[in-house]
């Protein structure tokens, strides 16, 4: 899966103090994990009974659409993007910057009215979680069965307070999970008719047609997908990462790197073999955690590949936002970083 949006690994310090616990543990019982199996497809809404197929194949189940939902924050501001909104109460993940602002993850969802339950990963506070009386937590999953920034350690406390839904955000195009976030919300009230929906549907629709004549017209660019940190250089696979995999179905030629890790996401480099691969284009991780052009200018081998000696670097959201409004300037901006390049590898 992408890299998390930290240079340390997943914290393992407990997430409920002594006292907290018990009151957790409380609701807990109170609560069911609402779960099930089911072969539906799609969800449904209205005043009646609701339900959900997710990714998962795990079909769950309301008397009614749930009001009270709490979501990693990017899956939180697709949703806002479809026009749910004052359904959700929570989100977990990057949210707030060090000074306050909205992390670009969050999109139009307003942080002020929302509680958030960890701001980074491996941080999310259960008892606050609990407290928010969650009728529905929505996350992405990028590897079946994994949701993500849901630590693994509080994994069970936290399924166990509310359903959960979790939408497939690999090894499929990035047109799937919007489509099935735009489904989710609309069992949730949301109104796929809206003109705020139809218009950033239409914004998405041709500027996959700009990014697809761009690259045709490209004659050969290629273009590689990495990110930095201090010891590494991860070049991401195009085959495995949702939207690299949409762009290349619009006819972006990537590298593809042959040494995998775990999962296939990414190859990793030291920075002495970062030039193991030619590209004439790359787009960088543009997250507050991996290291920008600016933090690069050091590192010889990164100065000297072709398409930093040419200027030919753009930002590239690793982790996109899943819905047309979201993904739409992605597909604008590389239109635009796809024209401008040229052959230099």
């Amino acid at each position: 899966m992408p890299k998390p949006r930290t240079a340390a690994p997943l914290s393992r310090r407990g997430l409920l103090a002594a006292g907290g616990a018990t009151a957790v543990g409380a609701l807990l019982a109170a609560c069911g994990s609402g779960g099930g199996s089911g072969s539906e497809a799609d969800g449904t809404a209205g005043a009646g009974p609701w339900t959900f197929t997710d990714d998962r194949r795990k079909a769950v189940t309301a008397k009614s659409a749930p009001s009270r939902v709490v979501a990693f924050t990017g899956t939180a501001a697709a949703l806002v993007d479809f026009g749910v909104d004052k359904q959700i109460v929570g989100v977990f993940g990057e949210t707030r910057t060090a000074d306050g602002k909205a992390d670009p993850q969050a999109g139009d969802l307003d942080i002020a009215k929302v509680e958030i339950l960890g701001n980074v990963w491996g941080e999310f506070s259960v008892e606050k979680y609990a407290a928010l009386r969650p009728e529905l937590l929505v996350t992405h999953m990028y590897d079946p069965g994994a949701l993500w920034y849901v630590p693994d350690e509080s994994k069970d406390k936290i399924l166990g307070l509310a359903p959960s839904v979790a939408i497939t955000t690999a090894r499929v195009p990035m047109t799937t999970p919007i489509q099935r976030y735009a489904r989710l919300a609309e069992s949730l009230g949301a109104d796929l008719k809206a003109k705020k929906v139809t218009d950033a549907k239409a914004r998405f629709e041709a500027a996959a047609e700009e990014l697809r004549q761009a690259a045709k017209a490209a004659g050969g660019i290629k273009v590689m997908a990495a990110s930095g940190s201090p010891d590494t250089f991860y070049v991401s696979n195009p085959r495995i990462a949702t939207d690299l995999l949409y762009f290349s179905e619009l006819g972006v030629e990537f590298v593809v790197p042959t040494k995998l890790e775990a999962g296939d996401y990414y190859e990793a480099l030291s920075w002495e073999n970062a030039g193991r691969f030619a590209a004439d284009l790359i787009i960088l991780d543009k997250r507050s955690t991996a290291l920008q052009p600016k933090d690069l200018a050091a590192k010889p081998s990164w100065a000297q590949l072709p398409a930093v000696k040419a200027g030919q670097v753009a930002p590239w959201d690793s982790v996109p936002r899943f819905s047309y409004a979201g993904a739409a300037p992605l597909l604008e901006n590389l239109a635009k970083a796809v024209r401008s390049a040229r052959k230099v590898s």
